[in-house]
């Protein structure tokens, strides 16, 4: 049973090239670069594909989504599958975390805020982002940093939800203006973060000394 499980799952990895080679090649990639099998390294899965899956993530997108901390090229393929690679149809990065039901509710009533739960959602896209978030407890990455605040601050579930909504709005960006992520670190997210924290104390001082 499990050599004829092995047998089916590389059947339908034939079937998911055969339907990546149909998509436009947007970056440079060289059909040898796409079509080189993978270098199997120790820890390599045994049912891992035979074939460079981000290679082609890569033409289509015309950036490495991979290199968004905890993320492989399977996860990117499962959110593209479904957002697509159109991203004009979100005037912004926020529009597009709304829809995926990674924002804040607005639940008001008489002028006053019900309520901010974030709405439910069986996008399979947003549920991808929210279990990458879940990974990042230990990474020693930028947002890897702000998902530990948050979680400090509001909780797992909240902070969860945070981290994704997060990485929608990188991953929108990188789609729509093929920008590559650049991670500058957790030492460098805590001191701009520390250093806005004394602006706005600074501001307060400010302003309670002008009244």
């Amino acid at each position: 049973m499990y050599e004829t499980y092995r047998e089916k799952i590389k059947k339908c990895d034939d079937e998911i090239e055969v339907v990546l080679k149909q998509f436009e090649i947007k970056n440079e990639v060289s059909v040898e670069e796409i079509e080189r099998p993978i270098k199997k390294k120790k820890k390599t899965a045994k049912n891992a594909r035979n074939f460079d899956l981000n290679a082609y993530l890569i033409g289509m997108t015309g950036v490495d989504l991979t290199q968004i901390p905890n993320r492989e090229a399977s996860t990117a393929l499962r959110e593209i599958s479904v957002i697509g690679l159109d991203m004009e149809r979100w005037k912004s990065d926020k529009h597009f975390a709304s829809w995926l039901g990674l924002c804040p509710g607005n639940k008001v009533s008489g002028g006053k805020r019900l309520g901010g739960k974030t709405k439910r959602t069986a996008n399979a896209a947003a549920a991808a982002l929210r279990l990458i978030a879940q990974t990042l407890y230990n990474s020693p990455t930028a947002i890897g940093s702000y998902y530990r605040r948050m979680r400090t601050c509001l909780g797992a579930p909240k902070a969860i939800t945070a981290t994704a909504h997060k990485l929608a709005r990188i991953i929108y960006n990188m789609l729509k203006h093929k920008k590559e992520y650049t991670e500058i670190g957790q030492d460098y997210y805590e001191h701009r973060y520390r250093e806005r924290i004394i602006g706005n104390l600074k501001k307060k001082h400010s302003n309670l000394g002008s009244n």
